[in-house]
């Protein structure tokens, strides 16, 4: 599944880690992460950057990754 040497969340828009991140407040997606449920909200195109990168974790996991990303870009 991995397509190169970079496989984090560099490529992956900053407007789709924050809805990713809304729906994981919401508690409308489960973790650890699926493919499927990426799609229901709309994440299918960055479905594979994502699950490379947060594949396994639990909820709490997710979020603390995907807000430090976010702090970093704002």
């Amino acid at each position: 599944m991995r397509s190169g040497p970079d496989v984090g969340l560099r490529q992956v828009p900053t407007e789709a880690l924050q809805t990713l991140l809304r729906h994981l407040h919401r508690g409308e997606v489960d973790c650890p992460l699926a493919p499927l449920r990426l799609a229901a909200i709309g994440l299918q195109e960055h479905s594979e950057r994502l699950m490379n990168a947060l594949r396994g974790l639990e909820s709490g996991g997710v979020r603390s990754v995907l807000v430090a990303v976010l702090a970093e870009r704002l």
